[in-house]
């Protein structure tokens, strides 16, 4: 454990340890016939034997890489693999993985096999004899009687059949190839895909979508050159917006569902070098995997046997998805395939670069999405409206329709479903009927429009309540600005980001907490954020959240304007600051956003800029 949080983390070899360190500590916690790990007691949608067959298997994901680049240390670390493999595959051992259904949790821990096939069979085909063999295959293809969903899951058919078939086993080509042309229904242009027929764009499009097309161009390459050169080029036109998703630190956005899989976010740039795509410099691209992984270890996201844990920056049920049992945060190893690489590729010979320089407003369509940074690149603010998945992975509006997500803030989730404090509203504007103290918030929007200055949004909390919403950019300020048509009598509540509170009881002097008039603020010395009002009746407070609704702090505030709606049209508007720096916030909070509104126009002047807008019928 010490060994993993003490890794400096600045070199190929000191990647290697940490691979092996982490698979180490699973391999320890083997079952007696080496095909189960226990990661925890955590329940989840599929049963605990299964959890145990993901808990084993996702490690792969690490030790694959390590042999692949021969830097394997520990040869034991196989051994104990091959005997998990050999029992787990053979129905007459008491450890067997037995068999597969439709969309099967197993069908996605397969994967890891399929990789190993085609990466590494000297150390899971070619040792076995042929009735393992034979049980192995027998196993794997199981996955071709399966319906699998039409999202990301379509690679698990390409891959488990590509390790079969570079194993010179049983295979099925024509499944291979429906699964390739139905991913192409999902491709939207400029290097994005949607996980599916949905309008989810979140990160299962770097460490699903395109890290599992990058393995395909190196592996497939030779066979289907033209899929490989596709995949290759979406990638590297991918990365010249998800660049974007980075802080300077190494931390990146959270954002979406699947977040405990934690630095998995980096394992695109791990995909770009294992294929050779140079999007970015090579030292660049080295310095977002690394910076990301070592950011990732100096947060408490270990437990005492050194198991990742569930959570997000900290030991976190809540946020956790239906499907994330114990074993599921292996899937961060995704990021250790760069191991797979020599050591005298370019990627490890570049000397580790920072980013880029990069616009201060990135307008990413495709996810509707602007991005802001501020001029150091250690905060990321991204403006969002109208993505929505279709399966609804547990507290979806949080996850995904909050007005805006940053890496220094972090998103909160609900921790129950009265008032504001459970409800945790930061970046929402949520509404309840008055007395009622059930709130409602965005979950889908009916229409939105990504510009350069602006997302635009219509949505619907109640059938006869329309809100039309407008984001804009302002530094280190964003405004928002909503017309709401209501038949009913409403409350709203609308929050700036929750900022950590943990332990400032007894240092007043260090932070400042407003409530007032128009305005509410939390000013502390790591972070400050703010709402000032702008238009309308509204007074401020600052709401003590739930603990353990926020995914990077146990222990929140959340500066807040209250105030009422009446039936018919009301406009509200504020000014949300969010910062890193405290003496940057004193001097922010001066210049907040001027804002000017007539008839069915609006004009907003920030640092002498003057931009305006007009409300209009856009959704016709």
């Amino acid at each position: 454990m010490e060994e993993i949080k003490n890794n400096p983390l600045v070199s190929r070899e000191d990647l290697q340890g940490l691979a092996q360190d982490m698979v180490s500590c699973g391999v320890k916690k083997l079952s007696p016939q080496k095909a189960w790990l226990n990661a925890g007691e955590s329940g989840t949608k599929y049963p605990h034997k299964t959890a145990w067959i993901e808990g084993f298997l996702r490690p792969l994901f690490g030790l694959i890489p390590l042999s692949a680049g021969g830097c394997e240390q520990d040869t034991s670390l196989w051994a104990e693999y091959r005997r998990g493999i050999i029992n787990g595959t053979d129905p007459d051992s008491t450890e067997y993985w037995g068999g597969v259904e439709d969309s099967d949790q197993k069908i996605v821990e397969m994967t890891t096999l399929g990789l190993a096939l085609s990466m590494v069979p000297e150390q899971v085909w070619e040792p076995l004899n042929n009735k393992e063999k034979k049980n192995l295959e027998k196993w794997l293809l199981q996955i071709n009687n399966a319906e699998l969903a039409s999202n990301n899951w379509l690679f698990f058919h390409v891959i488990v059949n590509m390790g079969l078939k570079k194993a010179g086993a049983c295979y099925s080509q024509e499944i291979m190839e429906e699964a390739l042309d139905k991913i192409e229904e999902s491709y939207l242009g400029d290097g994005w895909y949607s996980d599916g027929p949905t309008r989810q764009r979140d990160y299962y499009v770097p460490f699903a979508m395109h890290f599992y097309g990058l393995i395909y161009s190196v592996i497939m390459g030779k066979e289907d050159p033209e899929r490989a050169n596709k995949y290759k080029q979406r990638a590297a036109a991918f990365a010249k917006d998800f660049v974007y998703w980075f802080a300077k630190e190494g931390d990146a956005l959270p954002y979406g569902r699947s977040l405990t899989y934690r630095f998995a976010m980096c394992a695109f740039w791990s995909g770009l070098a294992y294929a050779g795509v140079e999007a970015l410099p090579w030292g660049v691209i080295k310095g977002i995997v690394l910076r990301n992984i070592r950011w990732w270890i100096k947060q408490p996201i270990f437990d005492q046997d050194g198991l990742l844990t569930i959570g997000y920056r900290y030991p976190n049920l809540k946020m956790a998805e239906f499907y994330n049992g114990p074993g599921s945060p292996s899937w961060a190893m995704k990021a250790f395939l760069v191991l797979a690489l020599p050591e005298d590729h370019p990627f490890w010979e570049a000397e580790e670069l920072e980013l880029p320089e990069l616009n201060p407003v990135s307008v990413q369509e495709h996810p509707f999405m602007l991005f802001m940074r501020n001029e150091n690149g250690n905060h990321i603010q991204a403006l969002t409206s109208g993505q929505y998945a279709r399966f609804e992975p547990s507290f979806m509006a949080a996850k995904y329709e909050k007005f805006a997500y940053s890496n220094v803030f972090g998103f909160s989730v609900p921790g129950g479903e009265f008032g504001l404090d459970q409800g945790a509203f930061d970046s929402m504007l949520a509404l309840c009927e008055q007395g009622d103290n059930l709130y409602r918030v965005r979950r889908t929007c009916e229409f939105v429009k990504v510009s350069e200055s602006a997302i635009y949004s219509v949505w619907r909390p109640w059938k006869d309540v329309k809100i039309q919403t407008w984001l804009i950019p302002c530094g280190s300020w964003h405004v928002r600005v909503h017309k709401i048509d209501s038949k009913r009598n409403l409350t709203a509540a609308e929050g700036a980001y929750a900022v950590n509170c943990d332990f400032y009881e007894n240092e007043p002097e260090h932070y400042e907490i407003l409530e007032g008039n128009d305005e509410a603020k939390a000013f502390f010395p790591w972070a400050s954020t703010g709402i000032a009002n702008l238009e309308g009746s509204r007074s401020g407070i600052v709401v003590p959240a739930h603990p353990n609704t926020n995914i990077l702090y146990s222990r929140t505030s959340i500066p807040t304007l209250i105030g009422e709606i009446h039936q018919g049209e009301t406009w509200l508007t504020c000014g949300v600051l969010g910062v890193k720096s405290r003496s940057e916030a004193d001097i922010e909070w001066g210049r907040c956003p001027e804002y000017v509104r007539k008839n069915n126009s609006f004009q907003i002047v920030y640092k002498g800029e003057c931009r305006e807008y007009y409300e209009i019928d856009l959704e016709a």
